[in-house]
């Protein structure tokens, strides 16, 4: 028998704006949390899953930087273009707390505060992308440009190259 899928908040916040997504399950490896499994267990390009995450600038506090899976985030340029002098990735103790998601389940979509979100100028390249639904094992298949609009973020090179 399918496991049935359970629709997340952020699912549920797609519906309520008419945003087109599709849920996608896959299995989870608590030992392994990393992108790059998401994209195996899912037989996706590792290109097209992007992974959430928080940071810290020195002058503005928290904001979000959506990157591919396989890359990292810039350091410079995201404090450069979310208007810090410097930036750090929030400890993960602080994760939960901060968003109401945890390390391998975070999206940019319904955190406890809207964040200023950064997506990084790659993932409008695709028709879609793969990002949490806001659980480990559930992954949003999502028009990039539609999450761009709905979350109302920036597109901006934050990733390295």
């Amino acid at each position: 028998m399918a496991k049935k899928i359970i629709k997340t908040n952020a699912a549920r916040l797609l519906d309520r704006a008419k945003i087109a997504y599709e849920l996608v399950p896959y299995e989870v490896d608590e030992n392994n949390l990393a992108a790059t499994h998401v994209a195996q267990s899912l037989g996706e390009p590792i290109e097209r899953v992007y992974k959430t995450l928080v940071l810290r600038g020195d002058r503005t506090g928290h904001f979000v930087c959506v990157i591919a899976g396989d890359k990292e985030v810039d350091l410079k340029a995201a404090a450069k273009i979310s208007g810090n002098k410097s930036a750090e990735m929030i400890p993960m103790k602080e994760l939960l707390p901060t968003t109401g998601y945890i390390r391998g389940g975070c999206t940019p979509i319904g955190m406890k505060k809207a964040f200023p979100t950064y997506i990084d100028a790659s993932a409008v390249a695709f028709d879609h992308i793969f990002i949490s639904a806001g659980v480990r094992g559930l992954q949003l298949k999502i028009d990039p440009n539609a999450l761009v609009d709905f979350i109302g973020a920036t597109v901006a090179e934050v990733q390295t190259r």
